[in-house]
């Protein structure tokens, strides 16, 4: 039960000094204290888009503090995604990341070189050796709403494992049934070999999303081992019903322990310390697959960005 523990934390600001303090308190309860040396720690944000205004990514403070905690205990830091349109170096440097951390030996990496792997319903995915190849992978997801899949919490972030092309085309092929497509997600958090989840639940994205919704300031920071567990956790804290989102109710009918808050832990704040958020979340869901025009867009600057590094498309 240790993994059901999502630690919650009232941050109202991203001062830098504050949120590694938070990592701090955190190492121990998510088996992260002590050194990191000779580790490849993968930081993986939401990079959604380079042309979204900034509330659609992971506040670039926000990974940098995340990405200085884990140098300063020794580790090789990496950082990418595959956003939904371009490319995660393209992302990085239009959504600011890239500066915010160009002073910390942090190397930026595509997801590239997929290494195929069947999920449920016998879909095919292609993994990026680069996730399967790190020690640790550390997925920093921002809350947002979600036309298509309710919410972006935890599990949700980990479909930018997906490589490239094949992410948009999962999209398009699998996307018949709202719960079909959570049960990939969700497969998706068992693949890697090690990973923890630090959310960026402070300035978040409500009404619409995942890029065209409203500012709310929540203040909350949340990191949890359990994906499954924290998206439970997130939920209640929010006051949302948890059956309204398709990753959580592919959980609860596959019996994960992580989406029963009965079986969650809160050694600092609980979740009912967040109540009155007054987030709202999509009252109806659209279909999950890409425009199909929107995915001959994204394909063309995959295309062109690949090109312009001097490496191919994979």
């Amino acid at each position: 039960m240790e993994d059901q523990i999502p630690l919650l934390f009232n941050r109202s600001s991203y001062d830098h000094d504050v949120l590694k303090t938070l990592c701090d308190k955190s190492s121990e309860y998510l088996g992260l204290s002590g050194s990191f040396s000779g580790r490849v720690v993968l930081l993986k944000p939401n990079l959604i888009s380079g042309r979204a205004k900034p509330l659609a990514c992971t506040d670039a403070r926000f990974v940098k503090a995340i990405a200085e905690w884990f140098v300063d205990k020794g580790a090789r830091v990496l950082i990418g995604d595959s956003p939904a349109f371009g490319s995660g170096e393209q992302v990085l440097n239009k959504q600011g990341i890239a500066d915010a951390i160009k002073a910390l030996p942090v190397e930026i990496i595509e997801f590239k070189n997929p290494r195929e792997h069947y999920l449920s319903h016998d879909v095919k995915v292609g993994i990026s050796e680069q996730v399967l190849a790190c020690d640790l992978l550390v997925n920093l997801p921002r809350i947002k709403a979600h036309s298509q899949m309710y919410m972006t919490i935890a599990v949700k972030n980990f479909y930018g494992i997906v490589c490239g092309m094949q992410k948009a085309m999962c999209h398009m092929r699998n996307g018949s049934s709202h719960l079909k497509f959570a049960d990939l997600m969700l497969d998706l958090t068992s693949i890697v070999p090690e990973s923890v989840s630090i959310v960026d639940g402070i300035d978040i994205m409500h009404k619409q999303g995942p890029v065209n919704g409203e500012l709310l300031k929540w203040g909350c920071f949340c990191a949890g081992k359990d994906p499954v567990a924290v998206d439970t956790a997130l939920l209640a804290a929010l006051q949302l019903e948890h059956k309204q989102c398709p990753v959580w109710l592919a959980a609860d009918r596959r019996d994960f322990p992580g989406s029963r808050i009965d079986n969650c832990c809160f050694p600092h704040l609980s979740p009912e310390k967040f109540f009155g958020s007054r987030f709202v979340a999509p009252s109806l869901l659209n279909p999950v697959p890409f425009n199909p025009f929107r995915f001959m867009v994204s394909s063309f600057r995959r295309a062109v960005g690949g090109m312009s590094r001097g490496v191919g498309i994979h």
